[in-house]
């Protein structure tokens, strides 16, 4: 069985970093959630969660009380998240809000769409790393099933690797929940983990834009 990195461990909670290709939930056994509660030895609450497809951190509660408080931060958009992509297309446009409401598509996908009823709300900055890949760094303000690779597909550029959207082929889906900030307790609390999964990956970290982003706190989002 794989040994999860765990970056935090607090009386409340601890924060975990998922893998790429690893499922959260599964009836089998063989999800994140089940394999890590294997691994400390305790019961976990989940309180958000990671698409299969997508690495990175995670926080789990460590009692149904600070799940309950965790699931209010959520609510309230008291949590802050930033995401690492790398897209393969030149987007529509590099850096700005994309927000719309979404609806379910075929083979498990999602659209967004035009109308502003309860949106999905992105912001997003890009720059070019190389010709054919640029990396982007995206803040979600909302929590939506696949909302940043609905995202990114809407502006005409898919994460790369992420072939249900429309991507090409790649040795994963380019996308890592790379920081998390958050006020527990009066005290605020920041995490961050870089990808160490895609050997794509690394081409973003070493180029002179992750210089700026390597602080997601210091842009404005």
């Amino acid at each position: 069985m794989a040994k999860f990195e765990i970056i935090a461990d607090e009386s409340d909670f601890i924060v975990a970093l998922k893998p790429a290709g690893m499922s959260f939930h599964s009836e089998s056994g063989a999800g994140f959630v089940v394999q890590l509660e294997a691994q400390l030895q305790i019961k976990l609450f989940s309180v958000h969660r990671l698409d299969k497809v997508t690495s990175g951190l995670l926080i789990f509660a460590k009692s149904s009380a600070a799940a309950n408080r965790f699931s209010e931060l959520f609510t309230n958009r008291a949590i802050d998240k930033v995401y690492l992509a790398l897209i393969a297309n030149k987007p529509n446009k590099k850096q700005g809000w994309i927000k719309g409401d979404m609806s379910k598509a075929r083979r498990g996908a999602h659209k967004l769409l035009k109308s502003q009823d309860n949106p999905a709300i992105t912001r997003f900055y890009t720059a070019s790393i190389e010709a054919g890949i640029r990396g982007a760094i995206l803040k979600p303000f909302t929590g939506k099933t696949h909302q940043l690779r609905v995202a990114m597909k809407s502006i005409s550029a898919p994460i790369y690797g992420d072939e249900l959207y429309g991507s090409e082929v790649a040795d994963r889906v380019y996308l890592h929940a790379y920081a998390l900030r958050f006020q527990w307790h009066g005290k605020i609390y920041q995490y961050q983990a870089m990808p160490s999964e895609g050997k794509q990956f690394l081409k973003l970290i070493n180029h002179e834009v992750f210089i700026k982003w390597k602080n997601p706190w210091s842009l404005e989002w």
